[in-house]
């Protein structure tokens, strides 16, 4: 069978650049061409793309580096794989004392976003939910917990750039009531989502803290028929032990 052309051959010799300046931090446009194999001039309308994006920087001596967005992106990806593989033995041993779906989340784009998912041993109705999904902060138990931690100018910022939609009937878009719930979070270190993401789905949830760097959030998710007075308490306890057991061990790294 022949074999299959790339599509985007520019995007191929964009990614030489790029390794190239990886080993090769403030090189030239002549030695990146070079080093490339490729005429000075489509290294330059590369470099230019690239600059303009933010993977390159030009230094004020004309030479370039690997630039802060792709560095960026680099580090999240190395701080997303090290929080799931360090969590995992904490989240397992609360999978293993409720018996419930538990979720890992990270902060992206004023979102979080799913990176671990634990299902249940024994429960025959199991969450629809997946890796990789996101939720908004202010409707889900994760979002709200991470949400707690903002500073006013952060919280401001994110009010000005989101719309309070409802998912449910429940879900909270008075931003006062919020503000009002976020205080009662930051107060507790728990948050719920009492059906305002999903109807039947009562989820509780706590941010992953480290100082003052959010690292990440988890939280049980239930059916809400499974909701009793004393089962609510046990999550809550188990929530809250899980949180200073993730923290302390993430205080030590």
């Amino acid at each position: 069978m022949e074999n299959q052309k790339p599509y985007g051959t520019v995007l191929i010799k964009a990614s030489y650049i790029l390794d190239f300046l990886a080993e090769a931090a403030h090189s030239s446009l002549q030695e990146i061409a070079k080093g490339c194999g490729m005429t000075p001039s489509t290294t330059l309308k590369i470099l230019d793309t690239l600059v303009l994006i933010g993977y390159v920087e030009k230094q004020a001596d004309k030479t370039y580096r690997l630039g802060s967005k792709l560095v960026r992106y680099a580090n999240h990806d190395i701080q997303q794989t090290t929080l799931v593989e360090n969590s995992r033995p904490y989240l397992e041993q609360l999978n293993d004392a409720l018996d419930e779906t538990i979720h890992l989340g990270i902060l992206s784009n004023n979102e979080i976003v799913y990176v671990n998912k634990l299902e249940p041993k024994s429960q025959t109705i199991l969450m629809s939910s997946k890796i990789g999904i996101t939720r908004p902060l202010y409707s889900s138990a994760m979002g709200k917990a991470v949400l707690a931690e903002f500073s006013e100018r952060d919280y401001q910022a994110y009010l000005a750039v989101t719309k309070l939609m409802p998912y449910t009937s429940q879900t909270i878009t008075n931003p006062l009531k919020l503000a009002e719930e976020l205080a009662e979070i930051k107060r507790t270190g728990v948050a719920f989502d009492d059906e305002e993401m999903e109807k039947d789905i009562f989820c509780t949830g706590a941010a992953i803290m480290k100082g003052s760097e959010i690292l990440g959030a988890f939280s049980v998710s239930i059916p809400k028929y499974r909701v009793t007075p004393e089962f609510k308490k046990q999550v809550v306890q188990q929530v809250l032990e899980t949180k200073k057991q993730l923290e302390a061990g993430f205080s030590r790294n």
